[in-house]
């Protein structure tokens, strides 16, 4: 058995001096959390998600049933944060409706909040819903007294590096994670459409 391994670089945030929201672009809106939206979430995240390398090294995030699954061990954590996760939606009738992006924070030991899942659905990415989401992410960090804010990319995803590191992101440490080859080349077949 054969394994593939890729790289990712945990980056932390100082978040001692204030930061602002980006306005989102017209029509689109903040969605905050409730219990209802979970399922909303487990599938905006599983849009987009399915067909990138991050559903290669985290394989959970190329299934729906998979995104469902992550969504409630996030929402389960002790330090799950409601104020630091969010949805993007566009149109506001049943019928034009859009889920666009999510983002969850949890809080961990050291005054540190962990971003997990910065998902901007293919077809509303490169408006800057993803700074959207890290900035109002890190607000609600700070409004429950957090420091820091950390997350985890993939290094080879070149476009939330350069993100993150525009956001005052530094990297703080290089961890590997181990993925059965034969696992990432199935994670590579064509998905259908949700």
């Amino acid at each position: 058995m054969s394994s593939t391994y890729f790289k990712r670089f945990r980056m932390e945030s100082d978040l001692g001096t204030p930061r602002t929201v980006p306005a989102l672009p017209p029509g689109y809106r903040f969605v905050a959390w409730n219990e209802a939206v979970i399922d909303v979430h487990a599938r905006t995240k599983f849009r987009a998600f399915r067909a990138e390398l991050d559903a290669i090294v985290f394989p959970c995030l190329g299934s729906l049933d998979g995104c469902r699954r992550l969504m409630r061990e996030i929402r389960g954590k002790s330090g799950f944060l409601p104020a630091a996760t969010w949805l993007i939606a566009r149109g506001n009738t049943p019928e034009s409706l859009q889920w666009c992006g999510t983002i969850q924070g949890v809080a961990e030991r050291g005054g540190v909040g962990m971003i997990q899942n910065v998902g901007i659905v293919p077809g509303h990415r490169g408006l800057g819903l993803g700074r959207c989401l890290v900035e109002r992410a890190v607000a609600g960090f700070r409004m429950h007294g957090l420091g820091r804010a950390s997350l985890e990319v993939t290094v080879d995803n070149a476009r939330a590096m350069r993100l993150y590191q525009q956001l005052g992101f530094r990297r703080t440490r290089t961890v590997y994670k181990v993925v059965d080859a034969a696992a990432a080349e199935s994670a590579l077949e064509p998905v259908g459409a949700l």
